[in-house]
């Protein structure tokens, strides 16, 4: 599984030689920081919008980001998550329970390679909350002794867990859901039209201000490339959907020569090492495909083709390492700009 705190950043395009946010008509761009990462939601302003239209959206989409990190930011020490992890409180919220319940059923659906217990892992091999240690089997074998979903359980809106090591993180889920919830908050403002950016993460609705449906960019997964948009591999178009992408060609590091990249698999315990470059899923929600994107990173290309042609639900978009060059493979129900 993929530790997100700093998730992939794919570009979002609104259209070719686009001018800037506050140029297009009656359409707005709001941009900021939030959750650890960056945030850009363009929407188009109703017809009838009142006077301070903008400014009242923004209060709702500022709250909205405020409690998603009082309930799920391990970065935040007054947050949910933060208490229960650190056995300081087993109280939940709304917001809490919802997450924790999709990645159960993911968790299920997948075969334990999504796994939001998976957290001590993740500092285990240096991609986490803590410092890296030196690593070592029997420090391997220890940590796997307080990890996985069977630890906790889930009573009214009290969560129980079995060993007090035991500690989530839904930084592979949260932003999804996050994107989710803005996007519901600005339909229920009367906002039709669309797009919410995450970190990456993507949610949108309606059409782009060409009135046509939006054009995302999906970066080419070469290593070291943290500037999103200068190098693209593909464009999808869609809307009314969510979507997300994870890759290993970002947070990484190199040990000896050898290359370690932020996927995990949970139930190992090791880091996954597979030709499978980047994952993007396009799903009817956004939590749904960021979930299923750090999926598809720990279980490889066949696993997760394999997986796809199950679940015709989903969309996916792969990036593969193909004897030093990039395969891809594509589900037949999502549109590829050529």
């Amino acid at each position: 599984m993929i530790q997100k705190a700093f998730s992939i950043i794919i570009l979002l395009i609104l259209f070719l030689f686009t001018p800037a946010c506050n140029q297009l008509p009656r359409y707005e761009c709001l941009e900021g920081s939030a959750l650890g990462t960056t945030y850009a939601i363009t929407f188009r302003i109703p017809p009838d919008a009142p006077s301070g239209f903008t400014a009242n959206a923004e209060q709702k989409l500022t709250a909205a980001f405020e409690m998603i990190n009082n309930s799920m930011s391990i970065y935040n020490n007054h947050s949910l998550i933060h208490k229960i992890n650190h056995n300081i409180s087993q109280e939940t919220d709304s917001l809490f329970r919802i997450v924790y319940q999709r990645s159960l059923e993911i968790t299920t659906l997948t075969g334990g390679a999504f796994d939001i217990s998976a957290a001590p892992l993740f500092d285990l091999w240096g991609f986490g909350f803590e410092n890296k240690d030196t690593i070592r089997k029997e420090s391997l074998a220890e940590v796997k002794e307080y990890t996985g979903m069977d630890k906790f359980r889930l009573e009214g809106t009290l969560l129980y867990k079995a060993d007090p090591r035991c500690r989530l993180s839904m930084n592979a889920i949260a932003k999804g859901f996050t994107c989710d919830l803005i996007a519901g908050e600005l339909s229920a403002f009367g906002i039709e039209d669309m797009l919410v950016e995450i970190g990456g993460e993507i949610a949108c609705k309606g059409l782009n201000p060409k009135k046509k449906p939006w054009r995302i960019g999906i970066d080419n997964p070469v290593d070291g490339n943290i500037h999103p948009g200068e190098m693209i591999q593909a464009v999808i178009i869609m809307t009314d959907k969510g979507l997300a992408t994870s890759g290993n060609y970002r947070n990484y590091y190199i040990e000896n020569g050898q290359k370690f990249a932020h996927i995990i698999d949970p139930v190992s315990g090791l880091p996954v090492n597979h030709n499978l470059l980047s994952a993007t899923v396009i799903a009817s929600d956004c939590m749904t495909a960021d979930a299923f994107a750090t999926a598809f990173m720990v279980m490889g290309l066949e696993a997760s083709i394999a997986f796809l042609k199950q679940h015709s639900e989903l969309g996916a978009y792969l990036i593969y390492d193909q004897n030093g060059v990039f395969g891809t493979y594509a589900t037949d129900n999502i549109i590829i700009e050529l």
